[in-house]
């Protein structure tokens, strides 16, 4: 099964950005970025597709972008504008052929 390797999360103060990245080890088809905030449900943020295409939800659009590298194996969100209430576990998920693959989870802080 391919493997997942995420990073770029860290501490920021609100306003500022951060970029997180997810490399798989081997081909990869569609891949979305998760995230879980304490005491919440984990929540789809951006649905990247393999021709390049990308979706947003609707109250993230304008601040969250993916994306994917040009070898399609490395899956970015770039996160700007960053606001306390996006802290979260970010998590990629990644669709291989031997079926789909998560990443282990990077924490993302932003304080006031």
């Amino acid at each position: 099964q391919v493997q997942l390797v995420e990073s770029g999360g860290g501490l920021v103060q609100a306003g500022g950005s951060l970029r997180l990245s997810c490399t798989a080890s081997g081909a990869i088809a569609n891949a979305d970025w998760y995230r879980q905030a304490p005491g919440k449900q984990r929540e789809l943020v951006a649905q990247t597709w393999r021709d390049g295409s990308t979706s947003s939800i609707v109250s993230l659009a304008g601040r969250f972008t993916s994306s994917r590298s040009k070898d399609k194996n490395t899956l970015y969100l770039q996160m700007n504008s960053l606001k306390p209430e996006d802290t979260a576990v970010y998590c990629c998920k990644m669709y291989a052929p031997g079926g789909p693959a998560w990443g282990q989870g990077i924490q993302v802080t932003v304080s006031s």
